[in-house]
C-alpha cells in the first residue's frame, strides 16, 4: 500500500472527489443523458434501417409508392437501395470508428494521469 497523499483520495469512493480530480487532470467529464441517448439513437437508426430495408427494387419502390404516393422506377429503386446501404455502413463506421477512438484515447489519459500522479509522488 502507497502512503502518498493520492491515495485516500482515489480509493475513498466519493464520486465528487475523484470527478474533481479527473477533471483537474484533464479528463473528460462523464456524457449526460441527453448525450447518451444521442449515441444510441446513433446506433439505432442506421441499423434498422439497413434490417427492415427490403432486398427486392420492386418491393422498394412499392413501399416508396404506399408511403409517399410518388411511383418510382425500378432503376430508380435499385440506386435509392444501393445509396440507402451505402450511407448506412458509412454512418454505423464513422459511428464505431469515433466510438474506438475515445476508447483509446480514455486509455490514453489514465495512463499518462498515472505517470504524472507518479512522478509526482
Amino acid at each position: 500500500m502507497n502512503n502518498h497523499g493520492c491515495c485516500p483520495m482515489a480509493s475513498s469512493g466519493s464520486s465528487r472527489a475523484t470527478a474533481g480530480a479527473r477533471i483537474a487532470i484533464g479528463g473528460p467529464r462523464p456524457p449526460t443523458r441527453a448525450r447518451r441517448c444521442l449515441d444510441v439513437a446513433g446506433w439505432i437508426v442506421p441499423s434498422s434501417i439497413l434490417a427492415l430495408l427490403p432486398k427486392c427494387p420492386l418491393c422498394l419502390a412499392a413501399c416508396v409508392a404506399l408511403g409517399t404516393g410518388v411511383g418510382i422506377s425500378l432503376p430508380t429503386a435499385t440506386y435509392l437501395r444501393t445509396l440507402l446501404v451505402v450511407l448506412c455502413i458509412a454512418a454505423l463506421s464513422y459511428i464505431s470508428a469515433k466510438r474506438m477512438r475515445r476508447n483509446l484515447n480514455g486509455r490514453a489519459r489514465a495512463v499518462s494521469a498515472f505517470r504524472i500522479l507518479k512522478r509526482s509522488a
